[in-house]
């Protein structure tokens, strides 16, 4: 390694009883692209404290270069300022961060054309080349069109979210030697996070970043430490890598317990022979058998994992949402424009566009929590349908955990049978002593993990998840990931998390500017290949046609609907089962093409797997509208 530009020596912190450090060492040097991995709770975000000189150690040694200059983006959110976004921002810049901050509000006096304003205007200039700042203010601009920050509104007024990204702002524009960056991602969209990818890759000093956004993380880190109760241990190469080594030192780590826990055991049946036996050995055994009890008793267990399971209630009707011609706008500005789609059981679709581009006012129509501008919105029957809210507003932040999730009782119904609340809890990583806790309290992963907890703790055949990865640790994402990849309801989510999208989703609507929805077959990564081949080949989108569905003839035309001809009654009995094999077989091509291997095979065989699942789609939605089609006609008959 390069010379450090920063050092931890034998570095201890504890909070209580509980060791967030425990004799730490770790240094970083100029290039280097590190990721801090653990679980929630165990003190990543204390340890940046530590790295920033925000908190002081218990012991050890803290070394860094002289000079040296360090930006730390936490995880809180700023409170209440009249500044604007831009002065914030421009906060990051020491001197010339409040020069440029006036120049920028007296730009806009000058407007006017007085004549002090305009006097104070060219010393600001002078002021700004003297300090070689024109190039820094327009990294400031640049940093804040690219998160499409709104320069001139006051902080005070912008969301939580607006806040971070604010804050991340300034971190960027102050080019320091050591940047840290707690869960950079959150609330960026997923073309904000592409940028800042490329801008970090592009940075020369030393970059520190926790993140539970996998597929940022594979872009960036050049080295992985993980901090696990107290110790950090340091992991060159990639996250796969760490993976792998990770799996091997808990294996040895295992296999050393459990030889420990035989030998103690051992220790503890000669002791329990009694008075006889111990006469006839010596005391030395004895002092060694309670050296090894208080060696057991300090052995810190690796934390547990979290289990939870979805119930998904009692089977829905075949169609779930149909979307009809639907439109909405605030004022002029359409949000939603002329958007057609059904929403059938056991779909899996992820909904993706850029910060405010509709994606949660999609959900709301859905749920009927707005009314469209125009359209229909027509629910299917039998839904039981569970919603994870981006704000977490089922949460009361002045109720305690236990309270917001059982309204004070100790036991709760899940699937049928009586849990009690401690137990419950504990399948989401609370212990017994955070359970009477206030939520207020609870850090971001936690208040997530208690959400979680409280909408699967309730039968649902339709989840609706609006961001529900923010803060949660990547062992968690994971198993999260795997129940909702088996999961036999319908699924909405909203997401900027790439690599969950891809691991969860069979289908995307994708907000493509001007209220327009596109919808296609997969998840991010195959909107994107689709995307090239539009640019390329012009391909239309892959999944169901945003058509309203064909109505028969005679009811269009006003006439009084006719029975269905024999025929048409064999056909709409054979649907089912056709469309059955459909599904069956374009499940089939969907994890086909989802495994990395099928790109490591010859082109052609790629291409024609492609086009086949491109033509079995087309074929099940014409049998979807075929048999929608004759169900109507033949309940209009019946009438």
């Amino acid at each position: 390694m390069a010379t450090p530009l920063l050092r931890l020596d034998n570095v201890s912190l504890a909070y209580g009883h509980l060791p967030l450090l425990a004799h730490v060492d770790f240094q970083v040097g100029a290039g280097e692209r590190v990721c801090l991995v653990g679980r929630n709770g165990t003190g990543k975000s204390t340890l940046f404290r530590v790295i920033a000189g925000a908190a002081a150690p218990d012991d050890g040694e803290i070394w860094r270069k002289d000079t040296l200059r360090i930006a730390h983006l936490e995880q809180e959110v700023p409170p209440d300022t009249n500044q604007t976004v831009f002065e914030v921002v421009a906060t990051g810049l020491g001197e010339l961060g409040g020069v440029l901050t006036e120049y920028h509000r007296v730009t806009h006096e000058a407007s006017g054309g007085e004549r002090a304003s305009l006097e104070r205007l060219a010393a600001l200039q002078a002021r700004i080349e003297a300090l070689d700042g024109w190039n820094v203010s327009q990294k400031v601009e640049t940093v804040l069109s690219r998160l499409n920050l709104p320069a001139d509104q006051r902080l005070a007024d912008c969301s939580g979210g607006i806040r971070r990204q604010v804050m991340l702002a300034r971190t960027l524009v102050s080019a320091p030697d050591v940047l840290l960056l707690d869960e950079p991602t959150n609330h960026l969209d997923i073309a904000a996070i592409t940028w800042l990818e490329e801008f970090l890759l592009g940075y020369h000093g030393a970059l520190i970043f926790i993140t539970h956004d996998r597929t940022f993380l594979r872009h960036l880190a050049t080295r992985i430490i993980e901090l696990d109760r107290g110790k950090l241990a340091s992991f060159p190469g990639d996250f796969d890598n760490y993976l792998r080594k990770k799996d091997e030192m808990l294996e040895i780590e295992a296999r050393a317990a459990a030889k420990f826990d035989k030998k103690l055991a051992e220790h503890e049946a000669w002791i329990r022979r009694g008075i006889k036996a111990r006469r006839t050995r010596n005391e030395g055994r004895v002092r060694k058998l309670e050296a090894m009890r208080r060696e057991r008793a300090q052995r810190l267990e690796a934390q547990g994992t979290a289990s939870f399971a979805i119930d998904a209630g009692a089977i829905s009707g075949k169609l779930v949402v149909d979307l009809r011609h639907v439109s909405f706008s605030y004022g002029a500005h359409v949000v939603i424009r002329d958007f057609s789609t059904h929403i059938l059981r056991g779909d899996r679709i992820g909904i993706v566009g850029p910060n405010g581009s509709g994606k949660s006012t999609l959900l709301q129509l859905i749920l009927g929590e707005r009314a469209p501008t125009s359209g229909q919105v027509v629910m299917g029957t039998r839904l039981q349908v569970a919603y994870f809210d981006q704000h977490r507003r089922l949460l009361n932040l002045e109720k305690t955990v236990r309270e917001n999730l059982s309204e004070g009782r100790d036991y709760i119904d899940v699937k049928g049978r009586s849990r009690h609340v401690i137990g419950y809890l504990k399948d989401f990583l609370f212990p017994p002593e955070r359970i009477d806790s206030p939520v207020q309290a609870l850090s971001g992963g936690e208040r997530n993990r208690l959400l979680l907890a409280k909408i699967f703790a309730e039968p649902a055949n339709m989840m609706v998840l609006d961001e529900p990865t923010n803060d949660l640790d990547v062992d968690t994402l994971e198993l999260l990931e795997d129940l909702l990849a088996d999961y036999e309801g319908t699924l909405l989510l909203v997401s900027h998390d790439r690599a969950f999208l891809d691991n969860v989703v069979t289908s995307t609507l994708m907000f493509e500017g001007g209220g327009n929805v596109g919808e296609y077959v997969g998840g991010y990564e195959d909107w994107l290949r689709y995307k090239q081949q539009t640019t390329e080949q012009h391909v239309p989108p892959l999944k169901r046609p945003a058509s309203e569905p064909t109505k028969p003839v005679e009811e269009r035309r006003g006439a009084k609907p006719r029975k269905l001809s024999y025929n048409e009654q064999r056909e709409l009995e054979a649907l089912p089962g056709k469309i059955e094999a459909l599904e069956a077989e374009q499940a089939r091509l969907h994890a086909a093409t989802s495994d990395p291997a099928f790109y490591q095979q010859p082109g052609d065989r790629i291409a024609a797997t492609m086009e086949r699942l491109e033509s079995v789609t087309r074929e099940l939605e014409a049998c979807y509208a075929r048999w929608e089609e004759l169900e109507s006609q033949a309940a209009a008959a019946s009438d």
